[in-house]
């Protein structure tokens, strides 16, 4: 659950601003429009708080340990389950044309989102108690 959380507090800031060959696709597409890279700087801090707050509810030693693993999952989530909706809305793409030359079958972001995801469930199923 700690992973996935710093992976979503850091991972977009990484992939859409720092790491070159992917944030040449984000932020420092010069193609993009200001109201574009506004709504993914708006993302990029989203994630960053989301997986802050996901992480401090893993490591607290208040309240119930099951209940804040349930909701630091369920916050952590939140941006990771975000990508598949928003390939839902019309008019938008998972990679723009000018990158689609050499991508991967299985597009970068859904496939990162699923491995997250995935950890998340498996992460909650062993660290949950057993019931009865």
């Amino acid at each position: 659950m700690g992973l996935v959380s710093a992976t979503t507090a850091v991972g977009a800031l990484a992939a859409d601003l720092l790491v070159p060959a992917t944030a040449r696709q984000h932020m420092r597409n010069p193609r993009w429009p200001g109201h574009a890279k506004f709504h993914d700087a708006q993302y990029i801090v989203m994630s960053a708080l989301l997986g802050g707050l996901g992480l401090r509810m893993v490591t607290t030693r208040r309240g119930d340990p099951d209940r804040n693993l349930l909701a630091a999952a369920a916050v952590v989530s939140t941006p990771w389950l975000g990508m598949y909706g928003a390939a839902l809305f019309p008019g938008t793409t998972l990679i723009d044309e000018e990158f689609r030359a050499g991508a991967p079958a299985v597009e970068g972001n859904i496939a990162a989102g699923t491995v997250c995801l995935a950890l998340l469930a498996a992460g909650v199923g062993l660290a949950r108690p057993s019931v009865g």
